[in-house]
Formats: C-alpha cells, sequence, structure tokens
C-alpha cells in the first residue's frame, strides 16, 4: 500500500481554454510540444512540455482574465525585459535545486515529459490535465512525477481570478531518492518586468512584510507580486497548502522572482539541514494554490481572505 510521505498542492490564478463543447469559450489547443490555453479566443497561457534550452516542462505567457501579461516574455527581450536567468525563469515552472545530488533548476538534470496521462479537457468550466514527467541525470532516471493541473475561474467571493491548482506526486524510479535544502526548491513565477519591485511593483506576505528585503528567507501563508499594468491592479499570488508537509519559506527578489520553499531549512535559516527521503513504496505529494487575479481600481483585494477561501476550498471538512 502506498504510504504517503507529504503533502503540498500548486493552485494558481489564471485564464482558461475552450475545447470540449460547442460554443465553450474555455480552450484547449495542442502544437508542437506546447499546449495552448485561451477563453473567449483572449490567451491564458501556455505549457511547453518540450524546450531544448530548458530541459523541464514549464508555463509562460501568462495573463489575467482581462488578458494582462502578468509573467515575463519568453525568451525575454533585451532592452524591454530584465533579461537575466532566461532559461531558469521562464514563467512559472517547479523546479529543485537538489533532489539526490542533481540539479534540476540549473538545467543540469533533465526533467522529461514522458506522456498526459489525462488528456486537456474542459467539463463544466473547469480545465484540466495530467502529465507524467521523468527526472533523469546522467542518463538515468532517479523519480517520477504526476503533474495534474486544474483551471478553474471567478473562484473566490473575495475578488475575481482564475485558479490553477496543481497537484505533484512525486515516487522513486528505484529504491529510494531524497530533496535536498537550498534556496532554489519549489514552485516559482517570474513576473513582467513593468510590475517589480524595481519597477514600482510591490511583494507582499500574510505577515504584513514588503519586499524582498522583508520577505526573503521568511515562512508565510501566503506571499504575492502586485502592481498596475495597463491600468489594471494585477497581482500573482502563490498559497502554500496547509496540508504541506512543512511550511513554505519564500525565495523573493525584486528584480521579479518569487518562489515558494519547503525544502530550504537550512538555506533561509541556517538551521539543520533538510533531507526529506522518499522511499520506495512512498510517495510525495506536492500542493501550493497561486492566484492570479486584475480589478479595475487600484485598490489591492483582501488576499487573506481569499487565502481562507481556498483552505476551505481544499479541506472542505476542516470548518
Amino acid at each position: 500500500m502506498t504510504r504517503i510521505l507529504a503533502v503540498a498542492v500548486f493552485t494558481l490564478l489564471v485564464g482558461l481554454p475552450d475545447m470540449t463543447f460547442v460554443g465553450n469559450p474555455i480552450r484547449f489547443a495542442q502544437k508542437d510540444g506546447r499546449l495552448f490555453l485561451s477563453q473567449f479566443g483572449r490567451p491564458v497561457f501556455e505549457y511547453v512540455t518540450s524546450d531544448d534550452k530548458v530541459r523541464r516542462p514549464y508555463f509562460h505567457g501568462l495573463h489575467t482574465p482581462s488578458g494582462v501579461r502578468v509573467t515575463r516574455v519568453h525568451p525575454p527581450v533585451k532592452g524591454s525585459e530584465l533579461a537575466d536567468h532566461p532559461t531558469m525563469h521562464p514563467g512559472l515552472w517547479m523546479a529543485f535545486g537538489d533532489i539526490s545530488g542533481a540539479d534540476f533548476w540549473r538545467n543540469k538534470g533533465l526533467v522529461r515529459h514522458v506522456k498526459f496521462l489525462k488528456t486537456p479537457t474542459v467539463e463544466n468550466a473547469v480545465a484540466s490535465f495530467t502529465v507524467r514527467n521523468s527526472y533523469e541525470a546522467d542518463g538515468k532516471p532517479i523519480c517520477t512525477e504526476d503533474c495534474e493541473i486544474q483551471v478553474t475561474f471567478n473562484s473566490f467571493r473575495q475578488c475575481k481570478g482564475t485558479l490553477i491548482t496543481w497537484t505533484s506526486r512525486f515516487t522513486p524510479a528505484g529504491g529510494s531518492f531524497y530533496f535536498g535544502d537550498q534556496e532554489e526548491m519549489g514552485l516559482g513565477v517570474r513576473v513582467a518586468t513593468p510590475f517589480t519591485v524595481v519597477k514600482g511593483g510591490t511583494i507582499r506576505d500574510s505577515e504584513g512584510r514588503k519586499n524582498g528585503k522583508e520577505i526573503w528567507g521568511k515562512q508565510a501563508d501566503w506571499c504575492e507580486y502586485t502592481g498596475v499594468l495597463n491600468g489594471k491592479r494585477v497581482g500573482i499570488v502563490l498559497m502554500p497548502g496547509v496540508k504541506n508537509f512543512r511550511r513554505s519559506w519564500f525565495h523573493a527578489r525584486d528584480y521579479g522572482l518569487l518562489l515558494a520553499n519547503p525544502f530550504g531549512r537550512n538555506a533561509f535559516t541556517k538551521g539543520e539541514k533538510s533531507k526529506i527521503e522518499v522511499k520506495a513504496g512512498w510517495e510525495l505529494r506536492l500542493r501550493y494554490g497561486v492566484f492570479l487575479y486584475d480589478s479595475e481600481s487600484d485598490n489591492a483585494p483582501n488576499i487573506g481572505a481569499v487565502y481562507r477561501e481556498f483552505t476551505k476550498q481544499l479541506n472542505p471538512r476542516n470548518k
């Protein structure tokens, strides 16, 4: 019987595509290793399964429900975008700097898309798909990831937006493997240059802290990047699930990087080095929420209320 080692989920706010029903405004389309999601003809995101330079699957071109792009152009265009880390920060991604000594953050190891376990589908206004990825180093598999993506719209009463729920299940390819301790471990996003802190945007967390100097290396229930683009208040909120094996620290940088990381205990606090082992027959589940929103006014929504509602949605029995 499979033993569950830990829990975490990645959820995200972004717009949806249609594909299944005639007249459905939510659409999927696939071409050349890319999966496109749109709503009412407006792009929501691209999911890339194979890239010569980025050796892991990733999302890019994330847009708010009204069509404002909130992730950096990929590849970045020098002169109009901050162009650092072009292959490590492609948009929205999950990556790890240390899995059994192999580096999948800096594109040294390979995260190979194996197949779709569930084909892209739209049902009851929810878009979803599931993929299987193989984490490989020196041509040998270390572990397998089954990654389920679910996208919904207008998911919260407090604020309109798109919610993507990202659930990853990791199992050993052999006897066992482990997650190490680095800053670069978890779910990350690189935001569009115009609303980075260095261009006038703001990073906020659940504890009332602001920007990289106060937030970097601190644990929080949620953390967001927010700013004004095209006259709209927009934001991306990372919300670790309450049933994760450990509360996440945030790797927050004023140039546009935001990462939720439950693994980097020593990297962030200089405390005991973390080593999360997954033995044969065990499973590590990761779950986080990311909320993508926009509004007509400059007023920031109540993200604390959004987070509480998100938590109830994930755990409906916990009143």
